[in-house]
């Protein structure tokens, strides 16, 4: 019985970098460049990097908002249904819809809606958890956490090319450029 040797899906190729500047600057030229499908790995956050990789904004924030408000209506209705529709009762003489009293409860459930929609939002939309990455296969890539900096750019890039990539990479001052795979 004979197996027929398969070869592994390239992921792409990852640059290796000594500083936040040059990775910094290596994804300013990768998006000049014109490279789309890039990501970048650093053991702490770098001003202006999702920018210069062409991160857009994403949907969280207005899901966040949206989710806030959903909280604002839900807490206060609750209240407005409860005590002035449901249950309402007559202490001390206030009106039913004490609309003051209605503010701290409505500001907890909005608060509680916007964090848990950020969270969950945030998960999903992401991908988490994600406990493998191509990029893990590459024995250097353990020191992201510590004190390297590197660059992807994906194999499903249009305008990849395994040999012109990689001279491009090198060209920005990589201290190493190693295919990875799937």
């Amino acid at each position: 019985m004979s197996h027929a040797a398969t070869t592994p899906e390239r992921y792409g190729l990852l640059a290796e970098f000594d500083s936040p500047q040059t990775l910094l600057d290596a994804a300013h030229a990768v998006q000049r460049a014109g490279y789309t499908k890039t990501d970048a790995f650093s053991p702490m956050p770098i001003h202006g990097l999702a920018e210069a990789l062409g991160f857009e904004e994403h949907l969280i924030p207005k899901i966040v908002l949206g989710a806030g408000i959903l909280g604002l209506i839900a807490g206060y209705g609750l209240e407005y249904w409860t005590q002035v529709i449901a249950f309402p009762e007559n202490i001390g003489g206030r009106p039913y819809h004490a609309w003051v009293a209605f503010i701290p409860p409505a500001y907890e459930t909005t608060i509680l809606f916007a964090a848990l929609s950020c969270f969950f939002s945030l998960i999903l939309l992401c991908g988490l958890p994600k406990p493998y990455h191509p990029v893990f296969n590459h024995p250097r890539f353990s020191t992201a956490s510590a004190d390297k900096f590197f660059l992807v750019i994906e194999a499903t890039d249009p305008k990849f090319s395994m040999d012109a990539t990689k001279t491009f990479l090198d060209g920005l001052g990589a201290k190493e450029t190693v295919a990875v795979d799937e």
